[in-house]
């Protein structure tokens, strides 16, 4: 199956708009010990299991070879659309996709980190996207083994916004403290649009974030994506182009 596409554009189309992260980051406990400088080396198979069992992918075609988390995969055209990253660094796994980018019409995120749940029921699971659609659009979510959780998806400054759970109850069960949220500069109580969740949400893995840093390797996948995320893809980046 592997010389199959559910892409209609041109491999060497120009890529309209921009990504700035499409990550999900899984950490398993111990939550306290854990730090990206303390990680071990990306385990490439494990990554490339990571890779292979996600929900946005149908089939690895290719492990391309090795990048820092940091920074993103650059989109120029389409064909980079086909590469993901993926690392396995001991207690945290991490994936950076573009599939999971949305203009608000659907809230991607949210539907993976709810099935990595259900594989990693005793994680902190993470997830931040931002794509740049003419304005920014983000999505973000944090989900605890006890089942908290909070996700907000929209456009910053503008409404409307979905959002579900509850950021105080988030913060409460990781000890979040209102210093800690002014030194981030975010206040829960305001308007959803006014709130940069993507810091809140980062609270949920403190050190152990890998995506900051050039010192952990990642493993670059290229892959066919599922007919309906190619779908998505295919309008989110190139409408009107």
């Amino acid at each position: 199956m592997t010389h199959l596409s559910h892409w209609t554009t041109p491999a060497d189309r120009m890529v309209r708009g921009g990504l700035g992260r499409c990550d999900i980051t899984v950490l398993q406990p111990p939550f306290v010990t854990a730090t990206a400088h303390g990680l071990p080396a990306n385990d490439p198979v494990q990554a490339r299991e990571l890779a292979r069992s996600f929900g946005t992918v149908e089939e690895v075609l290719e492990e391309i070879g090795t990048r820092p988390a940091h920074p993103p995969l650059y989109l120029v055209e389409r064909s980079d659309l086909d590469r993901i990253q993926a690392g396995a660094w001991g207690p945290v796994l991490g994936i950076s996709d573009p599939a999971l980018g949305d203009d608000g019409n659907d809230t991607p995120l949210l539907y993976e980190v709810g099935r990595l749940r259900e594989r990693y029921p005793d994680a902190r699971i993470v997830g931040r996207v931002e794509v740049d659609c003419g304005e920014s659009h983000t999505e973000d979510i944090v989900w605890l083994p006890d089942g908290t959780m909070f996700h907000a998806s929209g456009w910053p400054g503008m409404d409307p916004w979905e959002v579900t759970g509850d950021p105080h109850a988030v913060a409460a069960a990781l000890g979040v403290t209102g210093d800690i949220l002014a030194d981030i500069d975010v206040d829960l109580d305001a308007e959803p649009e006014e709130v940069e969740w993507s810091a809140f949400v980062g609270l949920a893995l403190g050190e152990a974030d890998p995506w900051p840093w050039t010192h952990l390797e990642t493993s670059v996948l290229r892959v066919r994506h599922t007919e309906t995320h190619t779908r998505r893809m295919e309008k989110l980046y190139f409408l009107g182009n």
